[in-house]
């Protein structure tokens, strides 16, 4: 028994161990992040670093270096190496931004955070002193003159790395979906970044939430009314532009409805973008990329507005493509009874901007001001949806009541350039007696003098009375001592 239990416990402790062995070999090879800073003390012509290292894993991901006072930003390079010892295999790959110091002196690089591959990296900063320029010295490496160039940069490269530019096929721009429109016609306008298949140049979008910020404070219009499609994530969609495929990226769209006849202009505006520079001899493992910047500049845009036709409610029409949705609680009902009716409006434009119909109100029916509701759905470029008005009715008179004298709701529809107006068609049979009479005398207080005959007409001492008296006894007094003043003050001059 004994040794049955040893055996089993043997058996736990050799898994525990062989856990513990794998963890141990994982954790040895897991990721490993470290941020780096360049030294203390640099020539004036010389660079400064800082530069960001994962070990074991790819660099996915990492946050904007920073800025620094001083220093001005030159560029990333990046770095990869792999190592393999004993049969274990290990990787390293870095990033780093180079910084040209912009005057001899004391520069202080202040504390930062960096988020890369998820890992959240704090640097306490450092001061670094800028010194006179460097005097550069003539390398006695034997192996520089060997056939006119040092055999290990066309493995590794070298400091002074030269760097060409990659023309690129692409553009930024500023659309939209109708060059003219009535006021409060919808018109959608799409700001987007194009890049050709054919594209040879390595782009990145840079500052992007930033930059954004600034540019939709630029293009904004002020005499429109703003449906946002608010992009969350951007993510390339294949469009063809002039017989060229382009992968379109989306930075912002949204439906813009005038408000009055002015033209809406959208001016120029740059998108800067990290352009990556390409070593023009590259090594097998040296930098052969470097970190440059370019700004793409969109076309200015302009959407004429035009007034809509004349008629008698053209400054108050909705403008846009709708149709009725109308429902009833019942067709039959009874004099007094309540009934619920929606008189729901669907269709594409300003859904937000929908008035609620125009009511012929009259003795035969009550109809009580609606609960309004609307769904707005933002979608290719787009906006659809239903605003619903919804009723009670309390029919008075007996007798086929058709809604469609009642609920009328009059529209522009851009499309086919002219009014329209949609009606209810629902009829609803009501019964009973009519409450026209009953409601009138519901409503008579009876003869006044009929009231008064029968009014009880004993005084009664109100509340409050003797300090009413005081008041008004002080007042009098008040305008005596003033009667007295005034005329010895005549009498007097």
């Amino acid at each position: 028994m004994f040794r049955c239990i040893m055996k089993l416990e043997f058996h736990k402790i050799f898994v525990l161990f062989s856990c513990f062995s794998l963890f141990s070999y994982c954790a040895t090879f897991a990721q490993q992040v470290q941020l780096t800073l360049g030294p203390d003390e640099i020539g004036e012509n010389q660079v400064w670093t800082i530069t960001v290292t994962v070990k074991n894993e790819q660099l996915k991901s990492y946050d904007n270096f920073p800025d620094i006072d001083g220093f001005k930003k030159r560029g990333t390079s990046s770095q990869s190496s792999t190592n393999i010892i004993n049969g274990q295999v290990s990787s390293s790959q870095s990033i780093s931004m180079t910084y040209m110091p912009l005057k001899q002196g004391l520069i202080t690089v202040p504390a930062f955070n960096m988020t890369v591959n998820g890992v959240k990296l704090s640097s306490a900063g450092k001061k670094v002193r800028v010194g006179a320029p460097v005097q550069r010295q003539n390398s006695n490496d034997p192996f520089s003159k060997f056939f006119g160039r040092d055999p290990r940069e066309e493995f590794f490269g070298n400091n002074n790395t030269e760097f060409i530019d990659v023309k690129d096929d692409a553009f930024f721009a500023i659309t939209t979906s109708k060059d003219q429109v009535y006021i409060g016609e919808g018109f959608t306008t799409t700001i987007a970044f194009y890049v050709s298949d054919n594209n040879q140049a390595s782009l990145q979008f840079y500052e992007l939430s930033k930059q954004l910020t600034e540019i939709i404070k630029k293009i904004k219009p002020t005499t429109c009314w703003e449906e946002n499609f608010n992009i969350e994530t951007i993510e390339p969609e294949a469009v063809e532009i002039g017989g060229k495929t382009y992968s379109q990226y989306k930075l912002y769209q949204a439906v813009f409805y005038p408000l009055n006849d002015q033209p809406v202009t959208f001016p120029s505006i740059g998108l800067e973008m990290i352009k990556y520079k390409v070593a023009k001899n590259p090594s097998f493992f040296g930098n052969n990329k470097k970190e440059d910047y370019k700004t793409f500049f969109s076309k200015a845009k302009t959407v004429k507005v035009k007034q809509l036709p004349p008629h008698p409610l053209k400054d108050v029409v909705a403008v846009g493509d709708y149709r009725l949705d109308e429902k009833i609680n019942t067709r039959e009902t009874t004099t007094g009874q309540s009934v619920a009716y929606s008189f729901n409006i669907y269709g594409e434009g300003n859904i937000a901007g929908i008035e609620k119909p125009k009511i012929n109100k009259n003795d035969t029916v009550d109809v009580y001001d609606p609960n309004v509701s609307q769904n707005i759905s933002r979608d290719r470029g787009r906006v659809t949806g239903t605003k619903s008005f919804n009723y009670y009715l309390i029919p008075k008179e007996p007798g086929a009541l058709a809604l469609k004298d009642y609920f009328k709701w009059v529209y522009f529809n851009p499309t086919l350039s002219k009014y329209d107006t949609l009606k209810s068609t629902l009829v609803l049979q009501v019964n009973g007696e009519s409450l026209k009479d009953a409601t009138i005398e519901a409503n008579d207080l009876g003869d006044f003098y009929d009231k008064a005959n029968d009014a009880d007409n004993t005084l009664v001492k109100l509340g409050g009375i003797q300090t009413m008296q005081y008041v008004i006894f002080g007042l009098m007094g008040l305008l005596v001592v003033a009667s007295f003043y005034l005329h010895f003050r005549k009498s007097s001059s």
